[in-house]
């Protein structure tokens, strides 16, 4: 792919191809790329899955949402591949896998060999023999220094990453963690060079070809880090990043931050929470909403197991405890829980096990509270978006407004909400301040 091919030039018109094609690992993180693609000037449509129908807006993006982070390494790469297919035949001029600003993945993860298929794929029609890869977002306090991956002052494995339940992050070397699941020789481009900019970003990647490097991880501090790279990036075929390079890649195609980008329906409808995730920021979200004095219940893993082998249908009793609260202000359901509390269910249940019973089960409950009247609805956690998403059958969103950095809300049609559908908020388990729950709602009115 030429830079000529990637040129600044008008926004497209109806029907015209896409600028940028993206692919996402799950849900929540595609709603934070789109955020900030929004943020800088791009309209956004968000698909669920690889779309069987056309758009239903324009868009100078396309951002394809999988739920393939923790799905075995061959369905993630089948996914991924039937994505880039899809945005290659709607005319993407770029290509832009989008993963978690924590690098969620083991040593046998997903990240290496997606982005190596993809690069095998684009080798074909786009010669791509190199890409870079970097998680850093700022904004969310997410830095690579030296190549290693810092959340706040902290490193990655110090974080609290490393008691995922899912995806344990125990080294914040970068290098050493995509080395180990990719059989291209992996680099680094060090903040030096970053802070060099274009031309030398550009020299450094130049080099490590020469060298055999295939893939090379970006040292990030400041969002003019993310700027300047975003800049060096015009032209490669595949850019794979968390969220946070997003915003330096508009402005190739001569875009500019535009109020229009983000504009959604007026929200209407009842107003609520479904929280599963068990990051440290999610259970100080759970008790900042309770400590407002907001209704909230909590499900725990081991009660929905011993309900369900009883025959007791628990989505159906939280919904009639919530029904008759949904006139009066936001709700919360969760099964957010600490470290302790999530290993005790894991151990009793299993670890996938006892994922699926919470995700099936805030599913039915965020489907079931659409179904009474809620429309504007946050759900906390990259699985149990997914859940909930799938359940309510969404298959594109809007991407609006930002509520906190990485976090906006979207706009939806699903059959459970009829007329004038669904605001809807994605937050990854580690995004959003303290009061991110009510703050929400309060930024949509």
């Amino acid at each position: 792919m030429s830079s000529a091919q990637l040129s600044a030039g008008p926004r497209q018109a109806s029907g015209g191809h896409i600028l940028l094609g993206c692919i996402a690992d799950d849900f929540t993180g595609a709603t934070d790329l789109a955020n900030n693609l929004v943020r800088s000037g791009m309209r956004v449509v968000q698909v669920i899955g690889v779309p069987e129908q056309a758009l239903q807006s324009d868009a100078d993006a396309v951002v394809v949402a999988l739920k393939s982070r923790t799905v075995p390494k061959d369905e993630a790469i089948a996914q991924s591949l039937a994505a880039l297919r899809w945005l290659q035949a709607q005319g993407a001029q770029q290509i832009y896998f989008k993963y978690c600003s924590t690098f969620d993945s083991t040593a046998d993860g997903n990240i290496g060999p997606v982005t190596e298929a993809l690069m095998d794929a684009l080798t074909v029609s786009h010669g791509c023999d190199f890409s870079i890869a970097t998680p850093a977002f700022p904004d969310n306090q997410r830095t690579v220094f030296k190549g290693h991956l810092f959340v706040g002052d902290v490193l990655l494995n110090e974080s609290g990453m490393q008691n995922h339940p899912l995806t344990p992050m125990t080294d914040a070397n970068l290098v050493r963690v995509l080395q180990a699941q990719c059989r291209r020789k992996v680099g680094l481009i060090d903040y030096q060079v970053v802070a060099q900019g274009e031309v030398a970003i550009r020299r450094r990647i130049d080099a490590l070809r020469a060298q055999g490097v295939g893939l090379a991880i970006v040292d990030a501090v400041s969002n003019d880090d993310l700027l300047r790279l975003g800049l060096a990036l015009k032209g490669m075929a595949l850019v794979t990043a968390g969220s946070g390079v997003a915003i330096g890649l508009p402005a190739n195609f001569g875009l500019a931050p535009s109020s229009t980008a983000s504009a959604l329906p007026a929200a209407t409808g009842g107003q609520a929470v479904v929280s599963g995730s068990c990051s440290l920021a999610s259970n100080r979200q759970v008790r900042s909403f309770i400590q407002c004095g907001y209704p909230a219940l909590g499900i725990d893993p081991m009660q929905v197991a011993q309900k369900e082998s009883a025959g007791i249908d628990v989505a159906a009793e939280v919904l009639a405890w919530a029904e008759p609260l949904l006139g009066r202000g936001p709700v919360l359901i969760y099964s957010t829980a600490d470290t302790l509390a999530v290993k005790q269910a894991q151990g009793q249940l299993g670890v996938m096990q006892a994922s699926a019973l919470v995700e099936r089960t805030l599913a039915a409950i965020a489907s079931g509270l659409v179904r009474r009247g809620v429309r504007q609805l946050v759900v906390a956690g990259g699985e149990t978006a997914g859940a909930c998403v799938q359940a309510l059958n969404i298959e594109q969103m809007k991407i609006g407004p930002q509520i906190d950095p990485g976090v906006p809300w979207c706009h939806a049609h699903t059959d459970a909400a009829p007329g004038a559908g669904l605001h809807l908020t994605l937050k990854s388990g580690n995004f959003g301040s303290d009061a991110f729950f009510s703050k929400a709602f309060t930024i949509l009115q």
